[in-house]
């Protein structure tokens, strides 16, 4: 059966990948091999002494290896202590410490060895240490007493525990004391004040250490600090606290992390600054802790040795350490020993390399004995880092280990050498199956065993060649690398491996997948809090693989919430919290690899409301209000907006003060006396404004007088003898103190008077009463309260009461400018007999009456009014062709002046309105009656009437324009000799002596033949026709007046051809008068031949052209006897091309014998038929026919619209039914003819001779039913008939 392996496709786990198949490259456990330690305890080794010692000791090997232990260098017999076992089939001691033994009893340094019959492997020395957490000694601790802005240190001194203790400072509460730049804690544990400060006062000062390794923590004794001021507290230099003097020394280990701390004193605080001299700290691996007084570089290195210089400043000084580092280093690998498998008389090596500072020494031992003592082997010798082999035999198997060690430490390792002669086995199971992703590495196994080492050699295919090439990589564990496998790299793959003992292969399948991809990314998105946001993740992936889709908040697991919906490709989240705030990934994962695409959420809101307001540096005029922003949700603050309350006058009433940045936090305000002040703060970003702040503290300021004066002060008098003196009362707070007053003050302007002033209360008018007509005043108003008055109050200037105006204008002038616009003119009045403010001139015009009728009216009055000091007026919208009056008045405050004497004058006449109403009534075959009223506004005297009209055809082409004109006393007119079944469109208006009018439009159709023939086109007639009409009386009797009009030009349209071989049948259709004769001309088309002419028998709209010469184009037109130059357009048609005879007599072919029987029978049923309607209905010959009935060949009329008609095709065939198309009066005459184009029969039953003429007899009718209602025939289009035979 087929194996599946997914090969990874990232470069980390290719690394992983590979090494995983070289340290699958062992020894079958199926073969002799010495024994391999697997698993051991840590060299340094602490135990809790509460529970059980577990050391571990694990090997592999064959024959299985068996275990012994050493304790401090001497064997340890398990057998002989009760407490102490060792796990079957394993080394793993383990040391009963729960069931009353002592772990104190068993510390030391134990090792294990594992031995078989081809050799010893030994563990590193194991050192066992139970752990420590000892409490603190009894100690006696004084208060601390410091003065403000000394230096302070808390000392800590845990016990020493195993290991080191983690410390910490709590109060009593277990809550961590709050640390700054100005108090930390050093790398000892101690606390270190830079100053103290008086909030530093506590007796609640406590030290903790915590062992985690027991999981108990121990506390120290409480120290009290007590901190006592001094005015004023003296600024210090910085001064460093730990480390003392100005150098020190620091070794450190290769590896590890190294910890370098400057702690100073100072007030200021002083600031830490690091350097290393003579180079840079390194990048990526520094780190600053603790308020920059740790400095923290990890994984050091020899090149991180070297002076580390630490600064503190502050504002009087500085002061320096420098620390200087030494990296030593522990041994550590170049190369370890590796096993090594030889097949015997082969040669090998061992070789043991390491590096340390100070350089490790080299030391070898043979199966777990030192090799100076160890037996000879002669295949073997040492020198120095490398054991040589050479011709090994099966006894050189043994396990080898080399110690390379130094001060800092040491490094054991175990490599055996093991002599085997075995043919080639491929480990790796056949025809497994590699599923990889397109464009990555393929790794295909071939895990081999064999000594000597087999050869590996790779083909692909069954009769693939060997590979070889850059496109592939040999690795020496026999995996074949491809490094970016493309579709084509499909197939399968063989591994063979080969000895001089034998040879063996193994085959494997590679199938290429196409990549997952995510076509479609999430993408960055801000949504408001409580809105709906979706995130997209469409994929793309092969179809045989099944992916996953993950969703990831913050590369963590989206919330166990409702509001998180995760659909097929998207993932929704209803009602956004700002707890939704974060990155957002959609991870897909299939078999073989893993994409993923992320994006972030910002969740923004209106801000918090601020906070902790705070007023100082209070003033009588001003105050500082200061305040903590709240979280801007994501959306910065752009501005704040400050609100006071007045709780002394507005009690729950804010009022706007001013805004600030939305960077500022701070401001300072300025106040208003008496005003009992609250302040809040409301914060604006772009989503909206927060929640108002708290309010503040209330703040009263003291009492003042008044520093402003009331606003908008007026003197207007509301009668005759008085002034009205207003103003805007001061608001509350502008009134600086209790009882708020205002002083009124006036006199008369130019005249040498004294103020006149009096005392009212807290009002807004006062009233002078006795005052001069209209005359000019001083007024001013001053504020007081019972603290002063306010500044002295500027003066306005107002003006007692106003009354009517004495004179009306004179001079009153009037000039006509045209029908409906005149200008009038007046004298301005002396500015004194107005008394008051002059406000303008009101014109009052009124219409008497109209002079062309005399009846009188209701007369209304218009007013216009002229702003100012105006002496003329334009007065539009006058009616032509009347009399009017004016008057002129002035107006002031008070109201209107005496009304000049009436001005008469007259507006010349204009053009008339449209006429009232045009009606078109009792419409014949060829008359219309025209009824219309005279126009609303005639504007002046009529002098006459316009008629225009034309036809108009069914595709709203119009015809020429006739023109009437009517006398004016005429309102009736008859139309006569117009076209039957024709619409007309008229146009009609009014004429004055000055001009036309605008005309009314009305359209109008002649009613259809009565005998159901079609109406002639647009323009019919030769030369001219008469049209007559005749008018009817309106206010007196006319006879009739008739008119010759110009007829309308007729028109031969709409020209078609259906040619055959040697005949064409042409068609056409006329518009014009009755009666025309018509010609057909033709030529070959292309010739200069003359055109041939042909004359059309009777007023029929076809004709049939013979004797045409087969395949030969020709152009036709079509013309009417009597009109000069009077033709159609041309037309072109080819005729058809003539039949060749067949070869083959179809008279002997038996599908034409069998349809000529088919034929024949259907002619016998038709004349079956025709025999039996012949005998009902009776015979009609053709000419009687034709002289019963009018000219067929002229189209029907739509009787329903009256637009021109056409033929369809589609009702050819339908049979012949009763219709119900009717004139369009709805009636039928008695007189009408029955007969209709439904008496010749089916269309499809009569044909055409060649010059377009009947032939045969017409098949017999039913007998016609009495004509009942509007009942009517209709019958289908001859022409369809013609062209069913062509």
């Amino acid at each position: 059966m087929m194996k599946k392996m997914s090969i990874p496709t990232s470069k980390t786990s290719l690394v992983l990948f590979l090494c995983q198949i070289i340290s699958a490259l062992d020894v079958p456990l199926d073969l002799s091999q010495p024994p391999t330690i697997t698993q051991q305890s840590p060299k340094d080794y602490i135990v809790d002494p509460r529970e059980n010692i577990v050391i571990q000791c694990e090997a592999k090997g064959k024959p299985p290896p068996s275990f012994s232990w050493t304790r401090n260098g001497t064997h340890f017999d398990i057998d002989k202590d009760a407490q102490v076992t060792m796990k079957p089939n394993s080394g793993t001691l383990v040391i009963n410490i729960m069931n009353g033994g002592k772990a104190e009893a068993y510390e030391g340094v134990y090792q294990c060895t594992a031995r078989n019959e081809r050799g010893a492997a030994i563990s590193n020395n194991i050192v066992i240490r139970p752990s420590r957490s000892p409490l603190w000694t009894k100690e006696k601790l004084e208060p601390n007493h410091v003065r403000e802005g000394d230096s302070l240190v808390l000392h800590c001194r845990p016990p020493v525990g195993l290991p080191p203790p983690i410390i910490f400072w709590m109060d009593n509460a277990f809550q961590r004391l709050p640390q700054s730049e100005r108090v930390s804690q050093g790398l000892n544990g101690d606390l270190y004040f830079s100053n103290v400060q008086p909030e530093d006062t506590r007796e609640d000062y406590i030290c903790y250490a915590r062992f985690n390794h027991t999981q108990t923590i121990q506390q120290k004794q409480p120290i009290s600090v007590k901190v006592f001021s001094t005015k004023p507290v003296t600024e210090r230099q910085p001064v460093l606290l730990t480390p003392t003097g100005s150098t020190s020394t620091k070794v450190e280990l290769r590896g590890n992390v190294l910890l370098l701390e400057c702690i100073a004193a100072g007030l200021p605080t002083p600031v830490i600054r690091w350097i290393k001299e003579g180079g840079e700290l390194p990048a990526n691996r520094t780190f600053f802790e603790n308020f920059k007084k740790t400095l923290k570089i990890i994984d050091v290195s020899e090149a991180d040795s070297g002076n580390y210089k630490c600064i503190a400043r502050n504002t009087l000084g500085s002061v320096h350490h420098v620390i200087s580092v030494t990296v030593k280093a522990a041994p550590y690998w170049i190369t370890a020993p590796r096993n090594l498998v030889l097949s015997p008389g082969e040669d090998g090596t061992l070789i043991c390399r390491a590096n340390g500072n100070p350089k490790p020494s080299i030391s070898w031992l043979a199966n777990g004995v030192p090799i100076a003592i160890a037996p000879e082997d002669p295949s073997r010798k040492v020198d120095g880092d490398t054991i040589i082999f050479s011709h090994v035999q099966e006894r050189s198997s043994a396990v080898y280990q080399c110690n390379a060690s130094n001060e800092y430490g040491y490094l054991l390792a175990n490599a055996f050498v093991n002599v085997l002669a075995e043919p080639p086995r491929i480990l790796t199971p056949a025809n497994k199956l590699y599923q990889v992703i397109a464009d990555s590495p393929a790794l295909l196994d071939c895990a081999y065993f064999g000594s000597p080492k087999p050869e590996i050699e790779w083909f692909k295919g069954v009769k693939g060649s060997i590979l070889r090439g850059n496109e592939y990589i040999f690795h020496d564990n026999g995996t074949l690398e491809i490094p970016v496998a493309q579709k084509n790299s499909a197939g399968t793959y063989t591994c063979v491996a080969r000895n001089e003992l034998g040879k063996i292969q193994n085959d494997v399948q590679l199938e290429i997948k196409d990549p997952t991809m995510i076509i479609k990314q999430p993408e960055y998105k801000v949504i408001q809090r409580y809105g709906q946001v979706s995130f997209e993740c469409i994929i793309k992936h092969d179809s045989t693989l099944l992916p996953t889709v993950t969703w990831l908040k913050d590369n963590d697991e989206l919330p166990d919430d409702e509001r998180f919906l995760v659909g097929k490709d998207n993932l929704t989240i209803m009602n956004v919290t700002d707890k939704d705030d974060g990155t957002y990934t959609c991870i897909v994962n299939t078999t073989l690899d893993s994409v993923s695409a992320s994006a972030v959420l910002t969740v923004v809101a209106r801000p918090n409301p601020p906070f902790d307001l705070e007023l100082t540096g209070q003033l009588e005029r001003s105050i500082d209000l200061s305040w903590i922003p709240g979280d801007e949700n994501n959306s910065p603050i752009t501005n704040f907006v400050i609100e006071y309350e007045d709780a002394l006058h507005e009690p729950g009433v804010w009022h706007y003060q001013t805004e600030v940045p939305g960077t500022q936090t701070t401001v300072q305000l300025k106040l208003s006396p008496y005003v009992n002040y609250s302040f809040r703060v409301i914060a604006v970003n772009k989503i909206g404004r927060s929640q108002p702040s708290e309010p503040s503290e209330q703040y009263l300021t003291k009492s003042a007088s008044p520093d402003e004066n009331p606003a908008n002060v007026q003197g207007i008098g509301s009668e005759p003898d008085n002034l009205v003196i207003t103003w805007e009362p001061l608001k509350g707070f502008q009134s600086n103190g209790p009882g708020l007053q205002y002083k009124v003050s006036w006199r008369q302007k130019d005249v040498d008077d004294e103020w006149t002033s009096v005392i009212v209360a807290n009002v807004s008018k006062y009233i002078v009463s006795g005052t001069p007509t209209f005359v000019p005043y001083e007024v001013k108003v001053q504020a007081l309260n019972d603290l002063g008055y306010a500044p002295e109050p500027s003066e306005v200037i107002g003006h007692s009461g106003e009354d009517l105006p004495m004179v009306a204008p004179g001079n009153v002038q009037v000039h006509v400018i045209n029908s409906t616009l005149a200008k009038v003119h007046w004298d301005p009045v002396p500015l004194k007999t107005v008394r008051g403010h002059l406000q303008g001139y009101k014109v009052y015009y009124w219409k008497v009456q109209s002079l062309s009728r005399r009846s009188r009216r209701h007369i209304e009055k218009k007013i216009l009014t002229f702003r100012g000091n105006k002496t003329f007026g334009m007065l539009p919208g006058l009616e032509p062709y009347s009399s009017y009056k004016l008057n002129v008045r002035v107006v002031n405050g008070k109201g209107e002046g005496p009304a000049s004497p009436d001005k008469v004058f007259k507006t010349p006449e204009g053009v008339p309105s449209s006429p009232s109403f045009l009606k078109i009534t009792n419409p014949t075959l060829d008359s219309l009656t025209l009824e219309w009223g005279s126009p609303t506004h005639p504007n002046g005297v009529l002098t006459s009437y316009t008629l225009k009209f034309q036809p108009i055809n069914n595709t709203h082409e119009l015809g020429p324009l006739v023109e009437i004109r009517i006398p004016a006393n005429e309102s009736s007119l008859i139309l006569k000799n117009l076209n039957y079944s024709t619409r007309y469109k008229f146009y009609f208006n009014a004429q004055t002596s000055v001009g036309s009018g605008s005309q009314i439009t009305e359209e109008a159709v002649t009613i259809m033949d009565e005998a159901g023939i079609l109406r002639p086109a647009v323009g019919a007639g030769k030369g001219y026709s008469e049209i007559l009409f005749a008018t009817s009386p309106v206010m007196h009797t006319v006879r009739p007046t008739f008119y010759k009009v110009q007829p309308l030009y007729p028109r031969i349209r709409n020209v078609t051809t259906a040619a055959a071989e040697t005949y064409a049948n042409i068609s056409w259709e006329y518009e014009g008068p009755d009666h025309a004769n018509f010609y057909v001309e033709y030529r070959v088309a292309g010739s200069k031949e003359d055109w041939k002419k042909e004359i059309v028998n009777g007023s029929r709209s076809f004709f049939v052209l013979k004797g045409l010469t087969p395949g030969t184009a020709y152009k036709v037109r079509v013309g009417a006897e009597g009109l000069s130059g009077f033709r159609s357009s041309e037309d072109v048609f080819e005729t058809g091309p003539a039949m060749a005879s067949r070869q083959v007599d179809i008279a002997t072919q038996g599908w034409f014998i069998g349809l000529m029987c088919a034929v024949a029978l259907l002619i016998l049923i038709l004349l079956i038929v025709c025999f039996i309607r012949r005998n009902k209905g009776g015979k009609y010959p053709v000419k009687e026919k034709e002289d019963a009935h009018a000219d067929p060949e002229i189209q029907p009329m739509k009787e329903d619209d009256g637009t021109f008609g056409e033929y369809s095709d589609a009702e050819d065939h339908k049979p012949l039914k009763k219709g119900s198309r009717t004139p369009s009066d709805r009636t039928v005459k008695k007189e009408d003819s029955d007969d209709s184009l439904v008496d010749y029969g089916e269309g499809v039953n009569g044909q055409f001779n060649e010059d377009g003429s009947f032939i045969g007899q017409y098949s017999g009718k039913k007998e016609k039913e009495p004509a009942e209602g509007n009942e009517s025939s209709e019958a289908p289009s001859p022409v369809n008939a013609m062209n069913s035979f062509v």
